[in-house]
């Protein structure tokens, strides 16, 4: 009779076993939280949103599967994001990915002190004091700079050639972004000698039309357009805008010179999401931002569409033409 009251006993704590195997007061696991910030708007920045997703793969991570990604997108008003970065913050996700130029990087960086923030930026990290050296970032910030503002004086030097000394360059800047350092200092004189700069400002899709205007009015030969996040996530309606007013333009990245674009000069942004994606990867698995140096660009893509440089009319220097790696037809 014991032994039968025994193995009744035992069969039901084995039922209780197999329905909670982690037992009563144990929690089934939970991804980790990804918090992505972003300056932009997230339709013209799924190629780049891709190649993160990818990096991230890589790791071996994928949304939905095993890590949960929290989306904050400013939409080009860059007073959004110190409060978006704080309810990131607010709901501790594992790490910040912030995007879309240093503006986010900053706001990131202001929102915690203890998670973790790997950044896209533009401008010189060291420089605008977002880590203390590349190869030791420091604190909790590591990430990846593009270098786009430090190359905005090559991309002037390649647009005057290409125009075939020109007098006058219009130069197109976000008054909203401080951190566009190189575009906001050249000012004139310039290095090259007898060209003067025309300052030009927007900061909103509305002002794209009375700009060009504007720089045409002014008898600009050309204008440069500064690698802002809001304009990349409007690059169709620059190169819109520049093409209604004949005005050669100049960008920071390819994608431009693929949507009609006449030229641009800088590094891959869809490498550089790949690689931030990875750097996320690799934090989730435990590596800290102090011991993951801060990437530098290495190749840089001078990009040139020979379409629109025939519809404005440009003969194109020879060279131009042997300095260009990516030529576009279409």
């Amino acid at each position: 009779m014991i032994d039968l009251m025994l193995q009744r006993v035992f069969i039901a704590l084995l039922g209780s076993v197999v329905a909670s195997p982690l037992g009563a007061n144990a929690q089934a696991p939970t991804s980790p939280v990804i918090g992505f910030l972003n300056s932009a708007s997230p339709g013209p920045f799924a190629k780049f949103l891709a190649a993160f997703h990818q990096g991230l793969k890589e790791e071996g991570y994928v949304e939905g599967r095993n890590v949960v990604i929290e989306y904050r997108w400013a939409e080009g008003h860059y007073d959004r994001l110190p409060m978006l970065a704080a309810d990131l913050a607010r709901r501790k996700v594992a790490v910040i990915s912030a995007t879309g130029g240093s503006v986010s990087a900053r706001a990131a960086r202001d929102a915690t002190a203890t998670i973790p923030v790997v950044f896209l930026g533009g401008a010189e990290p060291v420089g605008i004091g977002l880590v203390s050296s590349f190869n030791r970032p420091g604190a909790n910030v590591t990430g990846v700079s593009t270098y786009t503002s430090e190359l905005a004086p090559k991309r002037l030097e390649l647009l005057y050639e290409l125009l075939s000394r020109a007098g006058k360059i219009a130069t197109l800047t976000n008054p909203e972004n401080p951190t566009d350092l190189a575009m906001q200092q050249m000012g004139a004189p310039t290095s090259i000698p007898g060209l003067q700069l025309l300052a030009l400002t927007a900061n909103a899709e509305s002002d794209f039309e009375p700009t060009f205007a504007e720089a045409v009015r002014q008898r600009a030969d050309g204008i440069l357009v500064s690698s802002d996040a809001l304009f990349n996530s409007r690059r169709a309606q620059l190169v819109a805008a520049a093409a209604r007013h004949a005005l050669p333009a100049a960008y920071a990245w390819r994608e431009y010179v693929e949507a009609g674009g006449l030229m641009s000069y800088g590094t891959s942004l869809p490498g550089s999401y790949h690689q931030i994606g990875r750097y996320v990867g690799r934090i989730l698995k435990g590596a800290k931002p102090v011991d993951l140096p801060v990437q530098n660009p290495t190749n840089f893509d001078f990009a040139l569409n020979l379409t629109t440089a025939k519809a404005l009319g440009l003969k194109v220097p020879p060279s131009i033409m042997l300095l260009a790696n990516v030529v576009i037809e279409q």
